[in-house]
């Protein structure tokens, strides 16, 4: 059995679930999605307005939020193999303390929040408003060696929307991983940057609903969209 959808027919099975739905935003720290950044992600600053709408979408709404970032110690030690040599010969990328390191101001729920990033290297979650925290993943996956499934199923959640940086690298990685633990996973096409053609209907394939903004916005809090100029 099958639900017609935006552009797709879904399976009820994977079909995203509003009442139990949480957003995840990946990687939107400045040293990435500013243009000025240490490893800026090509494309992430034009889309930061869009990331930030969803986000206020999904606070109006009173649904959880969860902003996973990276941490990168300044001698690479913590970093993938393939990344090691880059992060130890620059002069930092996201490192602990660092204002590249940052949640992007656009995302924060107020301009003073700032990363405790020996709470986040523990592993544990630091909440940052009513129902919104940050977390630290290791690698490109969000699940991979965290306790974000705990964290979400403490919450009831079954449902998540990504958004974020950089589609190929950690998104993708991140909804694989969602899907493989029986997650319901929607996707914002124009609010994840990097992506590209092939790779959204290869996450259409695995039962990902691709959504645009605008769609995430009056799914989540419909009066969002109408009350925008």
């Amino acid at each position: 059995m099958s639900t017609q959808t935006t552009g797709s027919v879904v399976d009820t099975y994977s079909e995203p679930n509003i009442e139990s739905c949480a957003l995840i935003t990946i990687d939107v720290q400045t040293d990435f999605s500013r243009d000025q950044g240490a490893a800026y992600v090509e494309g992430t600053e034009p889309l930061l307005q869009t990331m930030a709408k969803i986000v206020t979408a999904f606070r109006r709404a009173g649904r959880p939020i969860v902003h996973v970032v990276r941490l990168y110690e300044r001698d690479g030690s913590n970093a993938e193999l393939c990344r090691r040599n880059l992060v130890a010969d620059s002069s930092g990328i996201a490192a602990p303390g660092s204002e590249g390191s940052q949640l992007d101001v656009a995302l924060r729920p107020s301009p003073d929040v700032a990363l405790d990033p020996e709470l986040l290297l523990r592993g544990e979650f630091q909440k940052i408003a009513d129902n919104e925290w940050l977390m630290f993943k290791p690698r490109w996956g969000a699940f991979y060696e965290t306790n974000l499934r705990a964290h979400l199923h403490q919450l009831g959640v079954d449902s998540l929307v990504f958004i974020g940086a950089n589609f190929p690298n950690c998104p993708r990685t991140s909804i694989y991983e969602a899907t493989e633990r029986d997650f319901r996973v929607a996707m914002a096409s124009d609010g994840i940057s990097g992506t590209y053609t092939r790779g959204l209907e290869e996450c259409r394939g695995i039962g990902v609903r691709v959504m645009s903004s605008d769609e995430i916005c009056r799914w989540v809090e419909p009066r969002l969209v109408a009350e925008s100029p």
